[in-house]
């Protein structure tokens, strides 16, 4: 997730009690719901952001380690209740980034590979109308009932509110992926039935709309979906797989293809033939299409 949602949960978990484990512990909460994008230093460096980012800082085994640095940065009273309130700032920002197409690295460093649910985008709207209205009830409340005693209590009470709610949304978008799955494995395409079948989340408001991705041997199928209506095959548009065998081949061996190939979790393989040699391009088709790649692609000429 984007790093108001990080925040403003971590304010929420700061309201519901752990801000008091320790003095500035609203500060530390906030910052340990943030802690692990630290590693996007790698920003500036794609190839480098796409292998490193959402790795070892967003790993479950080292989630104590990195919940030190919040701890470190507000000059937190270390107790064993504050040291756990960190350690649980920082999960739940593993968490949220679990729900992202992106995928995380969350069993690092007893495996490499990256975990997702694909059922949220990087930044919901929806999200966000949950987490303000946890952070501006109490205002609200305390005008209409007055008194310093009245907003303190109902902080906590919009914040368990709020935590309750985004779990709640969570699991309805785990259900809608769920069906959208289902809509596409139940499927043929071209009389083959795909051997993967995947859903992300695509629009910014509707939370019920899909893009669904069937893939099968040599094509893959990109569709709209709409969980609350019927499959609709006249939107399908199927891409082949690229055939130049030898180009693909060659570009495998290249590091920057590699990293994509370690990213990738629907990866697309398109050739052109070109001036010098082959124009191979590797693309993640969650982040795009052949047509349109998006930022998850690689491309390179091949003599």
């Amino acid at each position: 997730m984007e790093n108001l949602t990080h925040t403003l949960v971590g304010l929420m978990m700061a309201r519901c009690g752990l801000e008091k484990t320790t003095v500035r512990g609203a500060g530390m909460m906030m910052l340990a719901a943030n802690a692990p994008d630290v590693d996007a230093v790698f920003w500036f460096n794609r190839l480098h952001y796409l292998d490193y980012h959402r790795s070892y800082v967003h790993s479950l085994a080292f989630a104590p380690l990195v919940a030190l640095l919040p701890m470190a940065l507000v000059r937190a009273q270390f107790t064993w209740k504050s040291y756990a309130a960190a350690i649980a700032g920082v999960l739940s920002h593993i968490l949220l980034d679990w729900t992202n197409p992106y995928g995380i690295q969350m069993l690092l460093p007893f495996s490499h590979r990256r975990v997702m649910l694909d059922i949220t985008n990087i930044a919901d709207i929806w999200i966000w109308c949950i987490l303000l209205a946890g952070l501006l009830g109490p205002f609200l409340m305390s005008r209409l009932r007055g008194g310093a005693e009245s907003f303190s209590s109902a902080r906590a009470a919009w914040a368990w509110v709020a935590l309750t709610t985004l779990i709640s949304y969570e699991g309805a978008r785990f259900a809608m992926h769920a069906k959208a799955v289902e809509m596409i494995e139940s499927r043929m395409y071209d009389g083959v039935a795909p051997t993967q079948a995947i859903a992300v989340p695509t629009d910014f408001i509707h939370p019920t709309r899909w893009k669904g991705i069937a893939r099968g041997p040599g094509f893959s199928t990109i569709v709209p979906l709409n969980v609350q209506s019927a499959y609709d095959p006249s939107f399908e548009v199927t891409y082949m797989e690229a055939a130049a065998a030898d180009a693909i081949a060659a570009a495998r061996k290249l590091p920057e293809f590699q990293t994509m190939m370690r990213f990738s979790q629907s990866p697309f393989w398109k050739t052109t033939r070109v001036a010098g040699g082959t124009l191979v391009e590797l693309l993640d088709l969650r982040f795009g299409t052949p047509d349109d790649p998006g930022f998850a692609f690689i491309s390179s000429v091949i003599p």
